[in-house]
């Protein structure tokens, strides 16, 4: 492990608060800061006591202090006091250290979200629901059917998590259980809000929902109380100009009856404990998302820590026969009030069990390796390749790319229209681990664009060109651009303009010079693709072992493919990501389910 060396100007920083305060205490400081930096909530202090460390510039091997020695010192500093203490950082018994921002974060959501598991079901007449949901779920085959489940969940209790893999049908399945809340009698309809942690999310929400609601039996006044817009959680919580704070929180919190997350495995812990926050008691949560893919980039897995599936309780069990028709076993006496509240949804109905993707992306999340590689190689499934990586190897990557983008750049060069050019683009992806470097997205769209320029004889002095696509990297809320949008740029009479399709479908041009943040995205990383699909992606992952190289990630990537992947690496890069499973650290868990 080497230290950081922002991390020693943080811990130097706070060092100055308590000079009594000795190396000992300013290791530990240090650590907590790295840690941060790198998705954990906090250290246990366990882990590191008497391991060795290189300094931060490489030079040195420090040895930190064993356990009890550095316990006495940390706990002798005024810098770190016990939970609930006002200090910069909190040890706890279990000698895990946070920064105190984290420690109240993760002590606030868990004792939000385990509030609302135990809260009392809502009065609902089971016969009525029962009919409700056959009627909704006609159509369905699984069995048992998981998605009438959900929805019984979802209704039963104030708080869900529904979490399934690509296709499971989420969104089919929250737009019925919206319509069973809406539909009882007598009752006026419910306040709903719908929200994603990103514009592109919360626009793929949008569209989903409004696709769903079509297919519903159900009469048109309930079609009319239905939600059809969707927010960013920034935009709905109120986010404030340079602040870490929102507009709407404890004291002021949201106007609402049921809110619908989707994409929530994207959401890290501070801003789950922000909104949940910010949630009136009354009010139904619903999170939706898959368990297995990335977490945030900010500290936390949220998501991932609260599917931990243990079975329903005995009594809850009879509830969900009586409201859905749905059979299931049951856990013990003690099941945690949390475990009613969570759904599993197994079933895709976008890859079959004939898929080379879909039975590639199950072999992934099971960590089998070594089958995974042998299905790609064996060339049975069209829709898999694996292309084994080789020096120089990024000229047959940038062929690819090529043959990737034909179809894009003859509609662009045909002057086709903004509807049709971006429905092209967004055939084709190629998705990276990382942003920077050769490998990563920057250097991969730079030497794409090298062959652009040579290829389309285009002007080396100009960074726009008919053709380019970029993504937009900061939000714009006064131009309707988030986080994430895509766009093209286009020749029109005008002169050069951008194009967007929006969540309704509206395409809208505008100026290069009024655009927000952005770059090219020929390529790009796995995280910026969460909450997208494509017909086809190419997984470019690089030629040396990196920590971000993992199971989540290899399965996020594939998983985007609506209908092929292919992954170029070298057999041994490959192998250890699937087998490399992300560990954060953090009390979140522990304090969710064994009420620390």
């Amino acid at each position: 492990m080497k230290l950081s060396p922002l991390g020693k100007q943080f811990a130097a920083y706070l060092g100055r608060l308590d000079d009594t305060a000795d190396d000992a205490v300013i290791r530990a400081m240090q650590l907590v800061y790295q840690a941060v930096t790198e998705g954990h909530v906090c250290i246990c202090l366990n882990d590191y006591a008497g391991s060795d460390a290189v300094s931060e510039n490489g030079d040195e091997i420090i040895t930190l202090p064993d356990l009890a020695d550095w316990l006495s010192r940390i706990r002798k500093s005024r810098l770190v006091g016990a939970p609930g203490g006002f200090a910069p950082l909190i040890l706890e018994a279990n000698n895990r250290l946070y920064l105190t921002r984290y420690w109240h974060y993760e002590k606030t959501l868990a004792d939000n979200l385990r509030s609302r598991a135990e809260s009392p079901s809502p009065e609902i007449d089971l016969a009525e629901l029962r009919a409700e949901l056959d009627r909704l779920f006609a159509h369905n085959t699984e069995v048992p059917d998981r998605q009438k489940l959900a929805a019984a969940v979802a209704t039963l209790r104030r708080f869900c998590v529904i979490s399934g893999g690509p296709g499971t049908g989420k969104t089919s399945t929250v737009v019925r259980i919206l319509a069973a809340l809406q539909s009882r009698p007598g009752e006026k309809p419910l306040r709903i809000a719908l929200s994603a942690p990103t514009g592109k999310a919360a626009a793929r929400l949008q569209e989903s929902i409004r696709e769903q609601k079509a297919k519903l039996p159900v009469p048109q006044a309930v079609l009319d109380v239905l939600p059809e817009t969707a927010s960013t959680l920034h935009r709905l919580l109120g986010a404030k100009p340079d602040s870490v704070y929102f507009r709407h929180n404890r004291k002021n919190p949201l106007p609402l009856d049921v809110l619908v997350v989707d994409e929530a495995s994207m959401i890290d812990l501070a801003l789950m404990a922000k909104l949940t926050d910010a949630l009136p008691k009354s009010a139904r949560l619903i999170l939706l998302g898959d368990k297995d893919q990335l977490a945030a980039v900010e500290p936390g897995a949220v998501f991932g820590d609260l599917c931990e599936v243990s079975g329903y309780s005995p009594a809850f069990c009879e509830q969900l026969y009586a409201a859905s028709g749905v059979n299931i076993p049951s856990g013990d006496l003690f099941t945690p009030a949390l475990s009613d509240c969570i759904a599993i949804l197994t079933q895709s109905h976008r890859f079959g069990s004939a898929s080379g993707v879909g039975q590639l992306a199950r072999m992934i999340n099971a960590g089998r390796a070594k089958e995974a590689i042998a299905l790609l190689v064996d060339g049975r499934h069209s829709d898999i390749h694996w292309e084994p990586t080789r020096p120089g190897g990024g000229a047959d990557l940038v062929r690819r790319m090529e043959i990737g983008y034909q179809a894009f750049f003859t509609a662009v060069d045909l002057g086709a229209e903004a509807r049709e050019i971006l429905r092209l683009f967004g055939r084709f992806r190629v998705l990276t681990a990382h942003r920077e470097g050769d490998s990563g997205a920057a250097g991969i769209n730079f030497r794409f664009e090298e062959q652009l320029y040579t290829r389309r004889r285009l002007r080396r002095e100009s960074r726009w060109y008919p053709g380019r696509p970029v993504i937009v990297t900061n939000n714009d809320y006064d131009l309707r651009l988030f986080n994430g949008d895509i766009g093209v740029a286009m020749a029109t009479a005008g002169g050069l303009r951008v194009f967007f399709q929006d969540a309704d479908g509206h395409i809208r041009g505008f100026s290069p010079a009024r655009l927000p943040e952005h770059e090219t995205v020929y390529a790009m990383t796995v995280h910026k693709s969460q909450g997208s699909e494509f017909d086809e992606i190419v997984l470019a992952l690089p030629d040396v072992e990196s920590p971000v190289l993992d199971r989540p990630l290899i399965y996020t990537a594939i998983t985007r493919a609506r209908h092929r992947a292919e992954i170029h690496s070298s057999r041994k890069i490959l192998e250890d990501a699937i087998k490399r499973v992300p560990e954060r650290s953090s009390g979140f868990r522990e304090r969710l389910w064994n009420h620390a």
